[in-house]
């Protein structure tokens, strides 16, 4: 009897034949996806030292968005020009991404104003009107003085190198409103016992001293500087640095930092002059 194989033999061509046209459906799909990704993708450009404008034009043919989140002072890169970005350069992101810069300001030209005793509005008016602009704001019951007005300011007036244009308020609230956190007075040039004294009535708590020896000539304390708006204090705030004319009993440096934010039941430390 004879067997015919020519069916079978037609059967399975045709599958061989099927299956060829699959992989080559899904190598090319495959291939399509990748190219579309990698279309997508673009590699951050070099900014820094360009002007905004550049910046700008340069990042816009790349399918990015070009953002100005910052402005700070600069004696080393002039006005209009990038000083940082974020992504890195050489950063691989997809189209469409934004790119952040800082925009120099070029060096400071302007002089910090003194808006201690204004209310909170017409200091951030007088602020505007050099060029500054009103910070954080922090609140400190205070019954001496009407509500809203500016306690202390950071940087203080005239202060120069200052890194932002914008200063830091720190501003009566009503006596019964409860403080929204403490902001670090400058406490150096005070003897160890006042400004234990001064951290104990709002309810921050200090550690114990380090003393240092010190060969410096005795002064008054007259030059203490008021409490100073700023931002968040850290742990790792770096202490302040020795401030000349210390008298024996008296502060050196604090950590944290004048003008830090701290919370009560915060921890501050002193290096006192023996």
């Amino acid at each position: 009897m004879r067997i015919r194989l020519r069916p079978i033999q037609s059967f399975f061509q045709g599958a061989m034949l099927l299956l060829a046209l699959i992989a080559v459906a899904l190598v090319s799909a495959i291939l399509t996806m990748q190219f579309a990704i990698h279309g997508a993708e673009v590699r951050v450009p070099a900014l820094k030292d360009m002007t905004v404008a550049e910046a700008r034009s340069q990042t816009s043919g790349l399918g990015l968005n070009l953002e100005v989140d910052n402005r700070y002072y600069s004696s080393d890169v002039a006005a209009g020009h990038i000083l940082s970005q974020s992504p890195v350069p050489g950063s691989v992101v997809r189209r469409e991404w934004r790119v952040r810069v800082a925009e120099s300001l070029g060096p400071q030209k302007v002089e910090v104003p003194s808006v201690i005793g204004a209310q909170e509005r017409t200091a951030a008016l007088n602020l505007r009107r050099v060029g500054l602009e009103a910070g954080m704001v922090a609140q400190l019951p205070d019954a001496r003085v009407e509500s809203g007005t500016v306690l202390a300011q950071d940087p203080p007036a005239k202060a120069q190198g200052i890194e932002k244009p914008s200063v830091n308020l720190l501003v009566a609230a009503a006596d019964e409103s409860p403080a929204d956190g403490f902001v670090m007075p400058d406490l150096t040039g005070l003897p160890i016992l006042s400004a234990e004294s001064q951290l104990s009535r709002v309810g921050i708590k200090f550690g114990e001293p380090t003393f240092k020896d010190v060969a410096i000539p005795a002064v008054s304390a007259a030059g203490y500087a008021p409490v100073s708006a700023g931002p968040a204090a850290s742990p790792a705030a770096p202490a302040i640095p020795t401030k000349p004319g210390a008298t024996p009993g008296s502060v050196l440096s604090q950590s944290p930092s004048p003008g830090f934010r701290v919370e009560v039941g915060s921890t501050v430390t002193f290096t006192v002059a023996k």
